[in-house]
């Protein structure tokens, strides 16, 4: 029957069907919910209906989450084929590719600095804002982060202030939409090699380290990130809310990788 039977979910950022949303999007299509997919452009758009296809569903509008007026256009699309709905998964975040190459600051520049903050972090408040008239009670929004929001990681540079952003974004969205009883909360993801990391320097040997690294031994798969977000797009996580779910096989408490002991 499925956990999510009867609730229904936004999935922004389900750019391929190797991307962290459509990972998420398989998850909770295999328990039961309704789904409505965005993409950016038509670029993207054929792609995007193929996995929307794959999960039962005919939902599939463009949206470029940096326009306010797209944003409003979308929801008012979504509320003609759903009165109300349970919640929206946001992966999306975006740097220039120059600014995640070599030294953060012989990179980072003013532009790319407010690209990288308006794209990753602030579009998950502007879906909210609009979507707010159109949530249930008990709806659930998730974001994706990743641990260089907390610690410097080589070449992550200016995505990694933005995921901070994004990060305490969570936090005080959660204690702005408590009170609605709208939960807030964010998986802090393992790396997965998707479109988006692909501009990361390295990132192969990031995937290396990493697996050798973390506990768990092995690197993050989609079905892991997918499953997590079940968790917290469910009601068995009623209770929880504000917080950073790290998803990462346990990379995140180590303090030395063995080989360096």
């Amino acid at each position: 029957m499925g956990i999510l039977k009867g609730k229904k979910f936004l999935i922004v950022g389900a750019a391929t069907n190797r991307s962290i949303a459509s990972g998420i999007a398989n998850s909770f299509f295999h328990q039961g919910a309704e789904l409505c997919f965005t993409y950016l452009d038509n670029r993207f758009e054929n792609r995007v209906r193929t996995i929307a296809n794959a999960c039962n569903s005919n939902m599939v509008y463009k949206c470029n989450v940096s326009s306010d007026d797209e944003i409003e256009l979308l929801f008012k699309a979504i509320s003609e084929r759903w009165e109300k709905f349970d919640g929206i998964v946001h992966s999306v975040a975006f740097a220039p590719v120059s600014e995640m190459k070599g030294n953060y600051l012989d990179d980072v520049t003013r532009d790319g600095f407010k690209t990288a903050h308006d794209i990753s972090s602030y579009s998950f408040t502007a879906l909210a804002k609009a979507a707010l008239p159109y949530m249930n009670n008990k709806s659930s929004l998730i974001t994706i982060s990743f641990l260089g929001a907390v610690r410097a990681m080589p070449f992550y540079n200016v995505m990694g202030l933005a995921k901070a952003s994004l990060e305490s974004n969570v936090r005080y969205m959660a204690f702005s939409l408590g009170s609605k009883d709208i939960r807030v909360n964010a998986i802090s993801s393992g790396p997965v090699k998707t479109m988006s990391t692909s501009g990361i320097k390295n990132f192969n040997q990031l995937l290396s380290s990493f697996e050798e690294t973390a506990p768990l031994k092995r690197n993050v798969t989609l079905e892991d990130v997918g499953n997590a977000a079940v968790f917290l797009a469910s009601d068995l996580s009623s209770g929880v809310t504000g917080q950073i779910l790290y998803v990462d096989n346990g990379f995140n408490i180590i303090a030395f990788p063995d080989s360096k002991m």
